[in-house]
């Protein structure tokens, strides 16, 4: 059931009206579990199978872990007086470890069934290339989301295993907390203690939230039907003949990629917390204007958010302070000098992230490649931040309007260059299309009408352009004033809201890119 489709909006807007009007407010979670497993079930009965062992498994672990943990706190406790400091120490090294084996089991279980459908091909992939006689491939289906919930169950797991969170003794509430449809599709990755406070006792209704939650989703459709889905059709020409659409072209592909890759995603997520926002439920942002960030840093701290602290408290910082990095640390700054041994650590974390960033996003060499470039750029300007003090204080730029927006351009295009794995799906193919752009320009092919041969016409790229633009001034607006542009729009003048929302409805139904030649297709992040 695509978020795009009719069936879907009919299945929110009955499940809304049954959720507020039947159903006692500490009974609608029961109401959200049932519409989650039949969207799941929608999609296909056997991912059923998948994410209930994965929520059974975490779920199980997770008590018996709490339950552990508290008997020999307990036991500590009631006995502190025989304990020698010796004795103590090693009680605590024995439990720990009992504990940790804990959290190891659970998290094998679950991420080995994420690495087993997800990977398990990609692996037969790589080693065929060093095989003269290739291994078959594994007909093995892989689970809608499946990365967004073994991940939003892995913090869980760790989180109780760290004792930061209380672990959850109904079932049934975890598997909603693990199957909840609204972000299974695409995310953010939640927390289950932002997500817990109010998916099991929802906010009551309001008819303000309700009418933020439902203008959202009028622009995360609008953003997606009318933007993505429509120049996702251009984009898939350009690409399919990298050898006639190569230079400027590729400058095209980049731009183009950019919007739709922002409408996909941020579409789909505005969808989701807008649903979640119309239930009374609160889901943690997932984009903070992205594109207005001045470096590649600010921007990872702005795009796809719960995914990017996922990675920095789950590996970067556990592994930075584990005792392995500890004794690296201090062996590098014993013989390599303080200078170059402070950073080996860092290095390793930052490698290690990105290289599972990128192998989250894909089973393909290409998102690998990805990662670790943005690693490398990471680096290096991290490394060059004392040059870049040292111009900023001869010059004098930093700070001023116009050097502020040539910053904002150059990470701009910085990440749009690197999104050119995405488009091209090769390693090889992308260096060699990136590299084409700085050889003779074809832009006069380019201009000569070259574009409108790609499936869309020029009413298409107005349309399309003028969307663009919408898109750009509300951000903009939120970036000056700090405030969403529905926030004042409904408690400034309730009747330009509605208006808005009018609007946006019939600009989805007009213009929005549907019949011969256009696909309301999944969004991008679905595959993951």
């Amino acid at each position: 059931m695509l978020f795009t489709s009719v069936e879907f909006v009919v299945f929110v807007a009955v499940l809304t009206l049954v959720y507020y009007a039947f159903v006692p407010r500490n009974e609608r979670w029961g109401l959200l579990l049932i519409a989650s497993l039949a969207f799941y079930w929608f999609a296909d009965p056997r991912y059923l199978i998948f994410i209930s062992v994965t929520a059974f498994t975490a779920f199980v672990f997770a008590i018996i872990t709490e339950d552990y943990n508290s008997k020999r706190k307990a036991y500590l406790k009631a006995n502190k007086d025989s304990f020698d400091p010796d004795s103590k120490k090693k009680y605590k090294n024995t439990t720990a470890r009992v504990s940790r084996l804990l959290l190891v089991l659970s998290l094998l279980i679950n991420l080995g069934i994420l690495a087993a459908t997800k990977y398990t091909n990609f692996v037969i992939e790589t080693v065929n290339s060093f095989r003269s006689e290739p291994l078959n491939f594994v007909n093995i289906i892989i689970p809608m989301g499946i990365s967004f919930y073994t991940f939003q169950t892995v913090s869980y797991s760790i989180d109780i295993s760290r004792g930061t969170i209380k672990a959850q003794r109904n079932f049934f509430k975890f598997l909603l907390f693990t199957s909840f449809f609204p972000q299974l599709v695409q995310g953010p990755i939640s927390r289950y203690e932002d997500l817990s406070k109010t998916l099991y006792d929802p906010m009551p209704f309001e008819f303000r939230n309700f009418s933020l939650g439902f203008i959202r989703i009028l622009w995360g459709y609008f953003k997606k039907l009318v933007i993505a889905d429509r120049l996702v059709v251009a984009l898939k020409a350009l690409t399919a003949s990298p050898d006639e659409y190569n230079r400027a072209f590729v400058f095209v592909v980049m731009m183009l990629y950019a919007a739709q890759l922002y409408c996909d995603f941020t579409g789909g997520i505005d969808i989701t917390i807008g649903i979640a926002q119309v239930l009374g439920i609160k889901v943690k942002e997932n984009f903070d204007l992205p594109y207005f960030s001045k470096n590649i840093k600010e921007y990872w701290n702005r795009w796809h958010i719960t995914m990017g602290t996922w990675f920095t408290d789950y590996i970067f910082y556990p592994l930075s302070v584990s005792p392995t990095m500890l004794k690296l640390s201090k062996w590098s700054r014993q013989h390599l000098g303080n200078a170059v041994g402070k950073r080996v650590t860092v290095y390793i974390s930052c490698f290690c992230v990105w290289l599972a960033t990128g192998i989250w996003h894909g089973a393909a060499w290409h998102f690998v490649v990805w990662g670790l470039m943005n690693f490398v750029v990471i680096m290096a300007s991290q490394e060059l931040e004392p040059l870049y003090a040292k111009f900023h204080g001869k010059f004098g730029f930093k700070g001023r309007k116009w050097y502020s927006a040539f910053e904002i351009l150059r990470t701009f295009l910085l990440m749009s260059s690197l999104k050119l794995f995405d488009c091209y799906r090769n390693v090889g193919l992308t260096f060699r299309m990136f590299g084409s752009m700085f050889l003779p320009t074809n832009i006069g092919k380019v201009m000569s009408g070259a574009l409108l041969e790609l499936g869309l016409n020029k009413a298409d790229y107005t349309v399309a352009g003028i969307a663009v633009v919408i898109v750009f001034l509300v951000s903009l607006y939120r970036k000056l004033k700090g405030r969403e542009v529905r926030e004042s729009l409904y408690d400034g003048n309730y009747a330009l809201f509605v208006l808005s929302c009018v609007a946006l409805l019939l600009a989805t139904l007009v213009f929005g890119a549907y019949g011969t030649g256009y696909d309301a297709s999944q969004f991008i992040y679905n595959q993951f």
